[in-house]
């Protein structure tokens, strides 16, 4: 399942948000998690709206690049996965416990 972009990188941030600096941090989070603009970052910040892009790019390499050398987000989605997948069979009345068993294990 594709995320959406803004998802993704609010995700990235709870996984990987103290890697970036606080600057960095407060940008990502004016733009991601509040919606302001580049303009109203820029204002706040006092960086140009250019200035403010380019902390947003550099953030965005920066969380990527944890991202495709830890896969903490990638994990965690796979697991969301395999535990939904769980409940729908207990609930559906159709696991088998044994198999349930492995399948958490796996998860651990």
């Amino acid at each position: 399942m594709e995320m959406d972009k803004n998802v993704n990188i609010s995700l990235l941030v709870d996984f990987y948000g103290e890697m970036l600096s606080e600057k960095q941090k407060e940008a990502v989070d004016l733009y991601y998690n509040e919606d302001l603009s580049l303009s109203e970052i820029a204002d706040i910040t006092g960086l140009t709206r250019p200035g403010v892009r380019d902390r947003l790019v550099k953030s965005e390499a920066i969380l990527k690049n944890l991202e495709e050398k830890l896969g903490l987000l990638r994990r965690f989605e796979e697991m969301k996965e395999e535990i939904s997948s769980i409940a729908k069979q207990l609930e559906e009345g159709t696991a088998n416990p044994e198999d349930i068993i492995e399948r958490l294990k796996k998860l651990s």
